[in-house]
C-alpha cells in the first residue's frame, strides 16, 4: 500500500498548472485500474501541503466535496468551471503521455 502511496503522489506532483488529473486516471497510471476510491482516500491523507491535489477531480470533473479552496486554487491557475461548477475534462484534462 505505501508504494501505492508513493506513485499516487508522484502523479499528483508532476500535474501541470491549469490541468487536472481524475481519480480514476490516476489509478490506472499507478497500474490500479478500478481503484478510483482507494486513490481518492489516499489523496484526502495527503499530509505534503505542497502537494497541488487541488488538481485531481472525479470522472465528471466534480471538486472534492471536503475542499472548500479547491475551486479559487483552481480558478487562480486559470481553469474555467462550467456554471455546474465542474471541470471541463475534455479542455483541461492533463495528457500525461
Amino acid at each position: 500500500m505505501e508504494s501505492l502511496r508513493a506513485d499516487v503522489y508522484e502523479i499528483v506532483s508532476q500535474i501541470p498548472r491549469g490541468r487536472v488529473l481524475t481519480y480514476g486516471r490516476i489509478a490506472e497510471l499507478c497500474g490500479w485500474p478500478n481503484h478510483s476510491r482507494l486513490v481518492g482516500r489516499i489523496m484526502r491523507s495527503a499530509p505534503d501541503a505542497d502537494l497541488p491535489c487541488h488538481r485531481v477531480v472525479n470522472a465528471a470533473g466534480r471538486l472534492a466535496p471536503h475542499f472548500p479552496g479547491q475551486s479559487a486554487l483552481l480558478e487562480a491557475e486559470g481553469v474555467r468551471l462550467t456554471l455546474a461548477g465542474k471541470v471541463p475534462l475534455r479542455e483541461y484534462m492533463w495528457d500525461c503521455e
